[in-house]
């Protein structure tokens, strides 16, 4: 046999006894011994039939060994489908793993997903889209393994272009990227934030003032400059053009200047006017016995009011506008007039000068004018006397204010105490 290899080792109890006889060794505990009181020939039989019942149980151990490796493979052929069952499900597990790359407003990460298109994508990694969102590829597009998934978020801007108010929305995460997105004319234009600022979600309000062609006409000269000013004031200042006081534009300096638009400056110059304008005073007559009739005489002398009125006067370049009244009020009160007024009758005659040429004398000396005052403002009345010597004859007042018949009578008496000497020029009338 070869050495190292398994050799059946089974030999019966009396063979192993007979050996270890032989061999001058003393059969162990519990080896075969005949028992007291048999014959050898029985000794022999009994033997015969252990020996056949030991090789029956060594035949029978040895089919058991022959049949041990089919009852293995029963044994283990549940057990090998159920690994092989794991192993395709494995591999099945493994076939259905994505890696997809996924990018939100523009922060990209790698992940790895059993969901079969874009909307589970999103649904597991808890990603809400709403209306204003873009989703590339869109919702319910199949996922492959290596895909790549964008979402951006839309943001609410609040925008006031050129004075106009828009409610409008983007995609864009900087504020240059959404007037791009918008189409709003940047270059030039004003902006209420900077052009790299970030917009968030909850989004923000922006101002912009586009570049526009706007011309400025002022003191006879025509200037076109591009503006993004807020105002026409601040366009024409931004021209070099300075206003000053109340200088005016064509239209409201306030207003928000229009591209094309044209606007005149008015030079402007304001002051004002005070006029003083009088205000008539009232005569009031008394009865006066005491004068001859037609006589009347100021007992108190009236005096006109005076009222100052102010007006505004505005020049635009040059012409002269209507002025507007400002303020109106009485400086002074006027002063109430008495004149008393002759009601005695007149004397028929004075003796020894009715023969005279009395109404010759009268336009000689005042052109028959009861009222004429001489260029001095001493002489008066017909007869061109002073106001002492008409007092001196018992008139009243001044002789221009008298009655002609008054005024005829008292020079009559004058002539009875002096002639004709009064009227050096004149007086020879009388004899005409």
């Amino acid at each position: 046999m070869r050495a190292g290899a398994h050799a059946d080792t089974y030999r019966p109890a009396y063979e192993d006894a007979a050996l270890s006889l032989q061999m001058g060794r003393a059969p162990d505990e519990g080896a075969w011994q005949r028992p007291a009181g048999r014959t050898p020939g029985e000794e022999a039989r009994e033997r015969v039939v252990r020996a056949g019942s030991t090789r029956g149980a060594t035949r029978r151990r040895r089919a058991r060994y022959a049949e041990r490796p089919e009852s293995v493979v029963r044994r283990l052929l549940p057990q090998a489908l159920v690994v092989a069952f794991l192993a395709g499900g494995t591999t099945a597990f493994v076939a259905n793993d994505k890696a997809i790359e996924l990018s939100v407003d523009g922060k990209p990460r790698t992940l790895h997903t059993f969901a079969d298109d874009v909307t589970e994508l999103l649904a597991e990694e808890g990603v809400a889209v709403g209306a204003h969102d873009i989703v590339a590829p869109a919702a319910g597009t199949a996922l492959e393994s290596g895909d790549e998934v964008a979402v951006r978020h839309g943001r609410p801007v609040r925008l006031t272009l050129d004075g106009r108010q828009y409610e409008a929305w983007t995609t864009a995460p900087t504020v240059e990227g959404a007037l791009e997105q918008l189409g709003v004319r940047a270059q030039g234009a004003h902006l209420s934030a900077s052009r790299s600022e970030r917009i968030g979600r909850a989004g923000l309000a922006l101002d912009v003032r586009t570049e526009r062609a706007v011309t400025i006409m002022a003191d006879g000269r025509a200037r076109s400059v591009r503006t993004n000013a807020a105002t026409v004031r601040e366009a024409v200042e931004g021209a070099g053009i300075t206003l000053h006081g109340p200088d005016a534009t064509s239209v409201p300096p306030e207003s928000f200047p229009r591209d094309g638009q044209t606007v005149t400056v008015l030079r402007v110059t304001s002051g004002t006017e005070v006029r003083d304008e009088q205000i008539p005073f009232e005569v009031r007559r008394t009865a006066d016995p005491s004068l001859l009739k037609g006589a009347e005489v100021v007992e108190q002398p009236g005096r006109p009011g005076v009222r100052r009125i102010t007006y505004h006067v505005r020049t635009v370049d040059g012409v002269r506008q209507r002025p507007r009244l400002e303020r109106d009020e009485v400086v002074r009160e006027p002063s109430l007039q008495v004149v008393k007024v002759g009601t005695k009758p007149l004397p028929h005659s004075v003796e020894g000068t009715d023969g005279l040429n009395w109404r010759a004398l009268a336009v000689c000396e005042s052109g028959g004018r009861p009222h004429a005052v001489d260029p001095s403002g001493t002489y008066g009345g017909l007869y061109q006397v002073d106001p002492r010597t008409w007092h001196g004859l018992g008139g009243k007042g001044r002789p221009q204010d008298a009655s002609a018949g008054e005024q005829t009578l008292r020079a009559k008496k004058l002539y009875l105490r002096h002639g004709s000497s009064p009227w050096p020029h004149c007086g020879s009338r009388l004899y005409g």
